[in-house]
């Protein structure tokens, strides 16, 4: 096998695991209560050596945490309609008519529901509290997209005064079409603004400041040479006729967005992940005004980049300030996972009197999965939390940004130990950004399992692991969900 996305800590588990009251070494903080949740790709069956990262049915792995006590593990796959006829299982999206795909990318809890969530056109799952899946959710039959549930994002980023959860959604049946949406507190999507872009790109997140939404148009976009070349050649030339019709341009009416969306079921051949670099494509940022409609955004040339993931953003007098993990380019030569190089913090500083962008860099670490103290969403912040890449996947590090004295400081977890994404949960009654814990599953390559790692936030120190039954592999995102009072 040559495909690296299939093999090492990249290859799948099979196995479902529930284990109760976990060893600890360390001391868990006594005042969390809830579960530590993250999801990545994890391929049901054999998908072949094509096989993208990015496209692995979904499978969430978690711990329950309360009064210092790790009480127990799980991992499941999102019952997509995929997973669940390969597992020989009832569907649990039966009667949906919409896009149905994995739900691999980010997991999190808003209004009381647990979401596994995707990126792309199709619908976010709904879980349990024990991670089983409930099944596909259009949030009360407020996410639609003409006669149909429409897709939702990847990242969206929950404001700390509202409590609302903010998103930018794209679809390429959409055109060059995408929406903003702010999901209430109630679990209703009350504010929806379609914002025109330049043809049909690939928008993995966006950020907030306490006035704006930013908004990245980038040079990642849909490839219609690659998706029809995933297709049966019988269906090639109405495909080919379809995307003409389609991609990059004015959206079409959504009823007939939703009867080409009712074809495009489980199976559909275009979630090969058909996204490349167009060298083309103008890279530019759009701000939205918070309440503005999509007249209002005002848009910003930059050099050629792709960005996967905010660290965050916040306003300053008369600028923007958008931290970012910066990549030169993305699906380029390398086509299937996030390997055209190295990647790093780098600043977008836009000046809204002389409508340009200031760009500087942070730090020429290779680097991925930036967090920050969720509390500073959209608010000027002080620390930043990112993994090490080494060779264009994890590595054993652990990096702490002080972006006001701009200095970084740099934890390895050791000789064939793997990090992945770290979230921060803060301390009880912290108020500082640095009060509290990182959170995240680390590999370890001899023992061939996992741990559950927590590190002091100012430190980087160890301040507990829970050992874990079996392997979690290399994945994407995760949240700390703290249980309802």
């Amino acid at each position: 096998m040559t495909n690296r996305y299939l093999k090492d800590n990249f290859a799948p588990v099979r196995e479902e695991h529930t284990v109760a009251d976990l060893t600890v070494t360390g001391r868990i903080p006594g005042h969390l209560d809830g579960r530590y949740l993250r999801i990545g790709p994890n391929p049901v069956g054999d998908p072949g050596e094509g096989h993208h990262w990015f496209v692995g049915d979904g499978m969430v792995h978690g711990v329950r945490v309360v009064d210092g006590q790790a009480k127990w593990y799980r991992n499941r796959y999102v019952r997509s309609a995929a997973v669940t006829a390969a597992l020989g299982e009832p569907s649990r999206s039966a009667g949906w008519d919409n896009v149905d795909f994995a739900a691999n990318t980010h997991v999190r809890q808003h209004a009381g529901k647990t979401l596994a969530l995707v990126e792309g056109g199709p619908s976010p799952y709904e879980l349990t509290e024990d991670l089983e899946t409930v099944g596909p959710t259009d949030f009360d039959g407020t996410l639609r997209a003409g006669l149909l549930p429409a897709g939702y994002a990847a990242h969206p980023h929950e404001d700390p005064d509202t409590g609302e959860l903010h998103a930018v959604s794209y679809n390429w049946l959409r055109g060059n079409r995408v929406d903003y949406t702010v999901r209430g507190t109630d679990g209703r999507i009350r504010r929806n603004v379609p914002i025109q872009v330049g043809g049909s790109p690939m928008m993995h997140d966006f950020a907030l400041t306490e006035n704006y939404v930013v908004v990245l148009d980038l040079p990642v976009v849909f490839d219609k040479r690659r998706a029809l070349e995933a297709m049966p050649r019988a269906s090639r030339v109405p495909a080919r006729l379809m995307m003409a019709a389609i991609v990059g341009r004015n959206p079409l009416p959504d009823p007939m967005v939703a009867r080409i969306a009712r074809g495009s079921r489980s199976g559909d051949p275009l979630s090969s992940l058909p996204y490349s670099w167009d060298p083309d494509y103008p890279a530019r940022l759009g701000l939205l005004p918070r309440e503005g409609g999509s007249e209002d955004v005002r848009w910003f040339e930059i050099d050629p980049c792709f960005v996967f993931h905010t660290l965050n953003a916040y306003e300053d007098a008369d600028s923007v300030v958008i931290d970012v993990v910066r990549h030169d380019r993305m699906f380029a030569t390398v086509l299937n996972g996030p390997d055209e190089g190295p990647s790093t913090l780098a600043r977008f500083s836009v000046d809204l009197a002389a409508g340009k962008v200031r760009e500087e860099r942070f730090d020429d670490r290779a680097q991925e999965f930036p967090r920050i103290d969720e509390r500073q969403t959209g608010r000027r912040h002080r620390y930043g939390y990112s993994v090490g890449l080494q060779g264009g996947q994890p590595g054993d590090l652990v990096l702490r940004h002080d972006l006001v004295a701009g200095t970084a400081s740099v934890r390895s977890l050791g000789a064939g130990r793997e990090a992945s994404e770290f979230c921060f949960v803060a301390g009880e009654g912290a108020t500082g950004e640095e009060d509290g814990v990182l959170m995240g599953y680390v590999f370890d390559r001899e023992r061939g399992t996992s741990d559950l790692v927590l590190l002091d936030a100012a430190t980087l120190e160890d301040v507990a692991s829970v050992q874990l039954p079996g392997r979690v592999p290399a994945g994407f995102h995760g949240s700390w969900n703290p249980t309802a009072r």
